[in-house]
């Protein structure tokens, strides 16, 4: 089954600013996704995008949710219209005519998959976190204290067991990387105590 997208631009430019609220994003993603596991990875995307552009791009209030936005929902179709991932969530948001660059971002979270270069800061993290951030909760389950303790070191020895979440493609690990210019230790490193922190509060609820 194909899910090219058969196009490069999303959206309209003149609706470049205008996002859903908090409020408008959680209906669509907790009605869209009513399985608790995707719902938990879309949150931690979604947190790891806010926090990277809070503290690497020193972005205001605004621009952190526009980054949020595009993780907590860049999966909102998977769970009940695979056979239309992403086609779906974006033809919602354009339907809402929301801005291009976060329908842009969901378009190109999986460049191999949907046939959309990521070309933005945003896009390109996008793809960067999304690779991994499932596979950093697939360890932290097996592990007796979960995220606490979880060091580079013990993900790339996981990582390097092509059995272990096999469905993780190691190659798009290494892509999303290198189209994002950041280093897999580093990207790792941010990564682990903004997900354990995410994945608490989300336990916490």
């Amino acid at each position: 089954m194909s899910m090219l997208l058969n196009r490069q631009t999303f959206g309209n430019p003149i609706n470049i600013g205008k996002l859903l609220s908090r409020e408008e994003a959680e209906t669509l993603l907790i009605s869209w996704v009513p399985n608790q596991r995707l719902q938990l990875h879309m949150r931690q995307v979604g947190y790891l995008l806010r926090a990277w552009a809070k503290e690497k791009l020193n972005a205001d209030e605004t621009l952190q949710w526009k980054w949020e936005i595009a993780g907590l929902l860049h999966d909102a179709d998977w769970d009940q219209w695979p056979d239309l991932h992403c086609s779906k969530i974006i033809e919602e948001l354009e339907n809402r005519q929301i801005d291009p660059e976060v329908i842009h971002a969901i378009a190109s979270h999986g460049p191999t998959h949907f046939g959309v270069e990521p070309v933005t800061d945003l896009d390109k993290m996008l793809y960067a976190f999304d690779e991994l951030s499932g596979f950093l909760h697939a360890y932290s389950l097996m592990r007796p204290g979960g995220y606490a303790g979880m060091d580079v070191k013990g993900v790339k020895k996981r990582l390097k067991d092509k059995t272990f979440a096999a469905g993780v493609s190691r190659e798009d690990v290494a892509d999303a990387c290198n189209r994002a210019g950041i280093e897999l230790d580093a990207l790792i490193t941010f990564m682990i105590p903004h997900q354990e922190y995410i994945t608490l509060q989300w336990q916490q609820q």
